[in-house]
């Protein structure tokens, strides 16, 4: 290497230490900026080139420094767990929050609740049985059973009502989803021609894996990587994202719940092709409003469905006695309760007599006024016995099976929830510790690049030094 070489090494030098500065700079300024990951510069020594001839000197030193480019400093496997551990964590919190609000809508246990009216409304025609005077205790078992009937409505109306909420959402989700697959799709295109032409797409590649995390948590999506920077999205194994091109999907079926009507997700450009999701958030709405199916359908439908089956079997076997009975006017087959044709039952429901004199709770026609044969046997309803004394599946213990059914459901969905959460950011945590900025490490970087620079240009001085008395003072020693 000649002399003049030596200014070219000491360039490099500080070419490779201005830009390592430019880059600190960068991850200091972007320290709290959300979804940054750290930069480095990456760099190389530059060899000897080989030379021959009469003034070839053998053993050569390298030519400085090359900056092959700038790094982010990036885990692809982290940052795969954390859109796994996000879309888990998305399917079990949406089907919690869901179930907790149907469950803190049943009041259970607690005096507001419709256990504690069932047992107003049993302790109610015992006390009818047991009067001697039917005119006030009557009046007070029939605002009882409004009260009892409000209650079964306004429970089935607030599991419609969340049903009617998670659908509204679910749209907002696919809204929500198929703007960030056109974000990726419009982020591969830059990426790719900025790589292409030898630039860097650090920030651009980290909008981008914001953006594929928030997809992840959404449908459970896939991530797969291309050899020219860019990203394909897959939902159920069909491409959301592929390189340029995002595909959407819609939401359609009902908007309010109804018996037996479902909710679908559909490609919106071939909607032949099934989208199958098992996690993320639109996988735990879609799951919430499934039509009832014996119990195995969506959960919201199942606790509408248990409301009407509890309503209808009030109403059937208090009817079945009741209907048994004579009114004041020896009017007989009468109901106590009516359930209109065509409507959820537990909606429906409605208080047939309005007044003592339309009760019909004298046994037969020959029977006094205070007959208490059929109040009696409608009381014992609530103990579980039939008019013959048989045991049977009480009205109440229909009520207390579908509460504790609910309450362990909901407590199964909150713990899984915490644990998917837990998970969630565990992996978050991990991913930040790898990528976030260092102010520490930064400050370190700051100065080492600093004193590199530093020792760049002192070489820079000296060989300038040397050229100046080869050239200028060369022949001058000794006059």
């Amino acid at each position: 290497m000649s002399t003049f070489g030596g200014l070219n090494t000491a360039y490099t030098g500080l070419v490779a230490a201005r830009q390592g500065l430019n880059v600190v700079g960068q991850n200091i300024a972007n320290a709290n900026t959300d979804g940054y990951t750290r930069q480095r510069v990456s760099t190389s020594a530059l060899g000897a080139t080989a030379s021959t001839g009469v003034f070839s000197q053998g053993a050569r030193v390298g030519e400085g420094v090359a900056m092959d480019g700038i790094e982010r400093l990036a885990s692809a496997q982290l940052d795969a767990r954390v859109r796994a551990t996000a879309a888990t964590a998305g399917y079990t919190a949406v089907r919690a929050n869901a179930l907790a609000s149907v469950e803190d809508s049943l009041n259970e246990p607690g005096e507001n609740g419709i256990s504690a009216k069932l047992d107003e409304f049993w302790a109610g025609w015992q006390t009818l049985a047991n009067g001697t005077d039917t005119a006030a205790p009557a009046a007070l078992l029939l605002g009882t059973a409004g009260e009892l009937v409000t209650q079964i409505s306004e429970g089935y109306q607030a599991v419609s009502n969340e049903w009617s909420s998670v659908r509204t959402d679910l749209d907002n989700m696919v809204s929500e989803l198929n703007g960030a697959a056109a974000q990726v799709a419009a982020l591969n295109v830059q990426i790719r021609q900025s790589l292409a032409t030898g630039g860097t797409a650090n920030e651009l590649l980290d909008q981008r894996n914001s953006l594929t995390t928030t997809i992840a948590a959404l449908t459970g999506a896939t991530v797969t990587e291309q050899a020219d920077g860019t990203v394909n999205v897959l939902v159920g194994g069909n491409a959301l994202v592929s390189g340029g091109t995002a595909h959407h999907l819609r939401v359609t079926g009902a908007r309010v719940m109804q018996d037996n009507v479902s909710v679908q997700l559909e490609w919106t450009d071939n909607a032949q092709t099934p989208v199958s999701m098992a996690s993320g958030e639109i996988a735990g709405a879609l799951s919430l409003l499934g039509p009832a199916s014996s119990g195995a359908g969506g959960a919201l439908a199942e606790a509408a469905a248990s409301y009407n089956s509890f309503a209808s079997d009030l109403a059937d076997k208090v009817n079945a006695i009741y209907s048994t009975g004579f009114t004041q006017a020896d009017a007989t087959d009468q109901k106590f309760f009516a359930v209109a044709s065509g409507t959820p039952a537990a909606q429906a429901l409605s208080i047939v007599p309005q007044a003592s004199a339309d009760m019909a709770v004298r046994a037969s026609s020959d029977s006094g006024a205070y007959d208490s044969t059929i109040a009696d046997a409608i009381a014992q309803l609530g103990a579980g016995f039939a008019p013959d004394g048989s045991v049977i599946v009480s009205p109440s213990t229909v009520w207390s099976d579908f509460v504790t059914k609910t309450g362990v459901l909901t407590q199964t969905e909150l713990q899984s929830a915490s644990l998917a959460s837990s998970m969630s950011s565990g992996a978050a945590n991990q991913q930040l510790s790898n990528s976030s900025v260092d102010l520490d490490e930064e400050n370190v970087n700051l100065l080492m690049f600093q004193h590199a620079y530093q020792g760049a240009a002192r070489m820079m001085t000296a060989v300038d030094e040397m050229l100046d008395t080869l050239i200028n003072r060369t022949g001058l020693v000794g006059r």
